[in-house]
């Protein structure tokens, strides 16, 4: 029986190559997660359907979360990560603030401020 594969949404999702948050999308694939991408511009990257907004995401429940987006539009997105759930919100570099993760932690998310990139780059690949 199949584990069920890990689920992340990418926060800030980029069709463009030389984004950190496309690399992220490529690496967190690659490592075995189910990306959910997320961009208020919608449309798709790579025939990959990418949401408005967290809460169009179907999984209740998130393993992960990762911010590729300022602090200032992040602050606006937390009450929707809070209400959609996930086990770590990683804030990468750029997107974190103290009062940021302060404000993570009040409404009881697991912040997580480092590269989720490089995490995710140093786990072994998965088929």
């Amino acid at each position: 029986m199949n584990e069920p594969r890990p689920t992340v949404a990418i926060i800030g999702a980029s069709g463009k190559p030389n984004r950190y948050s496309y690399k992220s999308y490529k690496a967190h694939a690659a490592c075995g997660y189910e990306v959910y991408l997320v961009n208020p511009r919608g449309g798709e990257i790579e025939d990959r359907r990418v949401y408005a907004t967290i809460d169009e995401i179907p999984p209740t429940n998130l393993n992960r979360v990762t911010m590729y987006v300022s602090p200032a539009i992040g602050g606006t997105l937390l009450e929707a990560i809070a209400r959609k759930g996930c086990e770590e919100l990683w804030f990468n570099p750029g997107s974190e603030s103290d009062e940021l993760v302060e404000r993570a932690r009040a409404l009881g998310l697991n912040p997580v401020v480092a590269c989720s990139l490089v995490d995710c780059q140093s786990r072994p690949q998965r088929d």
